[in-house]
């Protein structure tokens, strides 16, 4: 029986808890890296919210390791997936746009379909095999989307987070993710926010009550020796069919 849909799973958990990862191994062949809101009305010069976040970006350097580290988990065999939040121009399919966040989402326009603001930015455009997930309107990646559905049918167990706002949306899904049973992982920097308190306010405290953080560098370790194991084989197979090669006549004295 598939444990992932065990009838004894309490209802709104994706593992029951016998059964709930946290705390396992690392295994990049059953690790996510889920990439939230990497779009142009936060990342990219011309965004609404760009000023807002950039210090932080900049900080970190979340942008280029995001990249980077998701070349490493395609590499070592996990999953990326893209996280975008959309709205209509509107605003009639924002959950909540009388309060906090979301309010100023309304307000302001933000992150409105079919305009630039709310593309991927380029340079995390999403590559052949990553996963790409819809229905965010919300704080958290889980609830309207089809983001769990997605992990259970790629077989995660492992859910590594980056993005935007590190003390929002990161941490909304992280306690959601927690809770679901997934080993949960926090790349806190590959996160970024509208202020360096609210940066480190959770990165350095609420992150490690609801997942493992650790840093982009820390993260790719973990992933990189499964990643470079096809290599090292490769190599291994030109040594050996180089040394079984009959001597060639200008090598015989």
């Amino acid at each position: 029986m598939n444990m992932l849909f065990s009838p004894r799973k309490p209802a709104g958990r994706t593992f029951a808890p016998k059964d709930a990862k946290g705390g396992s191994d690392i295994n990049p062949k059953t690790t996510a890296l889920v990439c939230i809101e990497f779009q142009n009305e936060f990342v990219t010069e011309g965004g609404k919210l760009y000023a807002a976040v950039k210090d932080v970006m900049q900080e970190t350097k979340m942008l280029e390791k995001s990249v980077s580290l998701c070349e490493t988990v395609r590499s070592s065999g996990g999953k990326v997936f893209h996280v975008p939040i959309m709205f209509k121009a509107d605003a009639s399919d924002n959950p909540n746009k009388g309060l906090g966040i979301l309010a100023g989402c309304a307000k302001d326009s933000l992150f409105t379909e079919g305009t630039w603001n709310s593309e991927i930015c380029k340079e995390m455009t999403p590559q052949k095999g990553d996963v790409q997930v819809v229905g965010k309107k919300g704080l958290d990646a889980f609830p309207g989307t089809d983001l769990e559905a997605k992990l259970v049918a790629n077989g995660i167990e492992t859910v590594a987070l980056c993005g935007l706002l590190t003390n929002c949306c990161i941490e909304s899904t992280m306690r959601t993710a927690c809770e679901k049973g997934f080993n949960v992982v926090t790349v806190t920097d590959c996160c970024a926010a509208t202020s360096k308190e609210g940066h480190a306010a959770a990165a350095t405290g609420t992150f490690g009550m609801f997942s493992l953080p650790m840093s982009a560098d820390d993260f790719a370790a973990k992933l990189k020796p499964a990643a470079e194991e096809p290599k090292a084989a490769e190599e291994t197979k030109a040594e050996e069919a180089t040394s079984a090669e009959p001597p060639k006549a200008t090598d015989v004295q």
